[in-house]
């Protein structure tokens, strides 16, 4: 049986629109590339299962009988994966004419790459952050504090996008849209799943690049991807889930003592907010209190994961 050319793995959870939609956009463009697209689903209870089978049933569907998070469910999807190359692609994505062609066919003439990312646009056709370099503590004092996105760029920590932009070697790129070559991922592996939430894709990355593989960002391939236009408010768990994964990566690839100061600073700034938090809920109007009591509930969650993280960190001084 011939290889595909490539593989496409979408992971699911409780999309069931988004997916099919998504899947939709993929058959609609596949012309001459032959596709192996797998849907690894974690523990839907939107009905999202029966519609993919019923819709399109060539696809190999795996049904997990709990969420086992982002990375997880990627991973048994690369492992069943046959294809030349091998695309993360979220499910709240739409894939327009020829995009998959292009990144197959720019993988396929630059055999330094071992994985590459392209434009991400929100549904109005504006641009969303699509790659960014790898994390460092100025960096993330900047993310933390929002003076990133007040000083550098809207996208922080992507840059703004350019006008003429050209293809460039970057650090990481969104997991919306991640295109691995085999070998790569037979080098490195699959994502790591000690990361519950967040990091993965920066961690795959890195680890990738650091195995001698070059990472392209291919600005004038672009997708759709609907997710991303949100602007709700984090959850206090997303936000401490987000900040938990940032230590994490400073501990396992920069060190203890570098995850250490990560974990002092963020502990600090967020323990200003709570504080700030606190003073606003008493004087701010009624109809602000929840407001101000929602970003004190994230602040302290926060803190709490970095007092989380202490034990993990301490543990590799021993």
């Amino acid at each position: 049986m011939t290889r595909p050319h490539l593989s496409i793995i979408v992971v699911n959870w409780n999309t069931r629109e988004l997916t099919v939609n998504c899947l939709r956009s993929v058959y609609a463009t596949q012309a001459n590339l032959q596709l192996e697209v797998i849907v690894v689903d974690n523990a839907s209870a939107d009905d999202s299962v029966a519609a993919v089978q019923r819709e399109f049933p060539q696809v190999k569907l795996t049904c997990n009988t709990r969420n086992i998070g982002f990375a997880g469910a990627n991973n048994i999807g690369l492992e069943q994966a046959s294809g030349d190359f091998l695309l993360l692609l979220n499910s709240d994505t739409i894939v327009p004419p020829g995009a998959l062609q292009a990144a197959c066919a720019y993988m396929r003439a630059n055999t330094e790459v071992g994985l590459c990312g392209v434009k991400l646009l929100n549904p109005d056709g504006s641009f969303q952050a699509s790659y960014a370099r790898f994390p460092t503590l100025w960096a993330e004092f900047l993310s933390a504090t929002g003076l990133g996105t007040r000083l550098v760029s809207p996208y922080y920590p992507s840059p703004r996008p350019a006008l003429g932009e050209i293809i460039q070697d970057v650090d990481w790129v969104a997991g919306a849209f991640m295109l691995v070559r085999r070998e790569a991922y037979v080098q490195v592996g699959g994502m790591d799943t000690d990361y519950f939430m967040y990091s993965e894709e920066t961690d795959w990355c890195y680890r990738i690049k650091q195995a001698g593989w070059q990472l392209r960002y291919l600005p004038a391939i672009t997708i759709t991807h609907i997710g991303g236009a949100s602007t709700r408010q984090r959850s206090a768990e997303m936000t401490a889930e987000l900040n938990k994964s940032k230590i994490r990566f400073f501990e396992k690839h920069y060190g203890p003592a570098k995850a250490a100061q990560l974990r002092t600073m963020i502990a600090a700034i967020y323990g200003a907010r709570e504080l700030a938090s606190r003073v606003m809920t008493q004087v701010a109007p009624g109809g602000q209190k929840s407001r101000w009591q929602n970003k004190q509930a994230a602040a302290r969650a926060v803190r709490q994961a970095c007092a989380d993280t202490s034990s993990l960190v301490a543990s590799h001084h021993g």
